[in-house]
C-alpha cells in the first residue's frame, strides 16, 4: 500500500567450516576433477589410438613416471621449505625423474610418425594437465592433513 516498503530478505549461506590452512572443498574438487579429466582423457586417447601395443605401453609408463615423480618432487621441495631434512640425492633423483618423463614425452611425440599433429598436442596437453593436477592434489592432501593436526593440538 501507500508508504509501505518491502524489505529485502537475503538468506546468508552459512560459512564453510574449515580449519585454518585447509583448502576449500571447491579447490579440492577442482584439483581432483582436473586429475581425473587429464588421466582419463590421456588413457582413453591411448585406448582408441591406432598405434602398436609397445607404443601404447611407452606412453602409459611415461604417464606413471611423470605422475609419481611430480608428487615426489612436490614433497621434497615442500619438505625442504618447511625445514624437514631431504637429502640432496633424493631431491636430485626427483628432479631427474620429472625432467626425464617430460623430455621422453616430448621426444616420443616429436618422433612419432604415425600420430597426426593434433593427436600429439592432445597427448601433450593431457600429460601436462595430469602432472599439474597431481601436484595440486598432493598439496591439498598435505594441507588438509596439516590443518587437521593443528586443529587437534
Amino acid at each position: 500500500m501507500l508508504g509501505e516498503r518491502e524489505e529485502e530478505v537475503s538468506i546468508k549461506k552459512p560459512a564453510e567450516k574449515r580449519r585454518l590452512g585447509e583448502p576449500t572443498g571447491a579447490f579440492k574438487g577442482a584439483a581432483w576433477g582436473a586429475l581425473l579429466i587429464g588421466v582419463s582423457s590421456y588413457l582413453i586417447g591411448l585406448y582408441n589410438a591406432t598405434m602398436e601395443l609397445n607404443e601404447k605401453g611407452y606412453y602409459i609408463v611415461l604417464l606413471i613416471l611423470g605422475l609419481y615423480s611430480a608428487v615426489s618432487l612436490q614433497k621434497a621441495v615442500r619438505d625442504r621449505d618447511e625445514g624437514i631434512r631431504v637429502t640432496n640425492l633424493y631431491n636430485g633423483i626427483s628432479w631427474f625423474a620429472l625432467i626425464s618423463a617430460i623430455a621422453l614425452m616430448a621426444i616420443g611425440l616429436f618422433n612419432a610418425g604415425s600420430i597426426v599433429l593434433s593427436e600429439k598436442g592432445f597427448y601433450g596437453i593431457s600429460f601436462v594437465l595430469s602432472l599439474f593436477a597431481v601436484v595440486t592434489v598432493q598439496k591439498n592432501v598435505r594441507d588438509a592433513e596439516e590443518a587437521k593436526n593443528i586443529g587437534e593440538l
